[in-house]
């Protein structure tokens, strides 16, 4: 019952990883690349503290485009927990989608998974039992907005950091801005008690 009515099921913050929770890079594929943005770590953990679990969701092309195999992708993932870990945090998931686009317009759905289609956030919240309904994405890129707001989340969250100063902030999909990563959990903190003080 539990998993139809979202009684008991977790919340979740559903992060994009390029350009949000570490440093933008074209088409990465070597662990040395990877460079945690200022503050992420704590973000995740001040998150994590309010019961939120954190998730990355990161569409990887490098993989549909033969630059990387999967096997390659642990390593970079690994390289980013290990960072993540020298802050005394790890993200409760990663979830990735390898098919690379065919069309250079982020908006339209041209694979289940891979964002702006809401598939990777769909997977984690039956596999994690998450409640999207209560749930946040927070990323750089308009396809990252739109996800959310394909899988019924709570609201989206764009940040300024990689490539988000080339989204329009003033997009539908986009419900708050935040300078960064870290503001963004602020965010999340200053509207989860301002809906308890609602709800009272």
């Amino acid at each position: 019952m539990e998993e139809h009515n979202g009684i008991g099921m977790r919340r979740a913050v559903f992060l994009d990883r390029d350009g949000t929770v570490i440093e933008h890079v074209h088409l990465l594929t070597q662990p040395s690349q990877v460079r945690l943005i200022d503050g992420a770590a704590d973000a995740i953990r001040n998150l994590q503290a309010l019961d939120y679990a954190c998730i990355i969701v990161t569409n990887q092309s490098v993989i549909g485009r033969g630059l990387l195999t999967e096997t390659g992708l642990v390593d970079v993932h690994n390289e980013m927990q290990r960072q993540l870990g020298e802050h005394s945090v790890r993200l409760d998931g990663i979830f990735f989608c390898p098919a690379a686009p065919t069309t250079v317009d982020r908006t339209i759905i041209e694979h289940h998974d891979r964002k702006p289609g809401p598939g990777m956030l769909q997977k984690a919240a039956r596999e994690m039992l998450l409640d999207l309904s209560r749930s946040w994405i927070v990323g750089d890129m308009h396809s990252d907005m739109l996800a959310g707001r394909n899988a019924g989340l709570r609201g989206t969250i764009l940040v300024r950091t990689g490539r988000g100063d080339q989204v329009d902030h003033h997009d539908p999909a986009v419900d708050y801005v935040a300078t960064d990563l870290p503001e963004a959990s602020r965010l999340i903190a200053r509207l989860e008690i301002s809906s308890k003080v609602q709800s009272k």
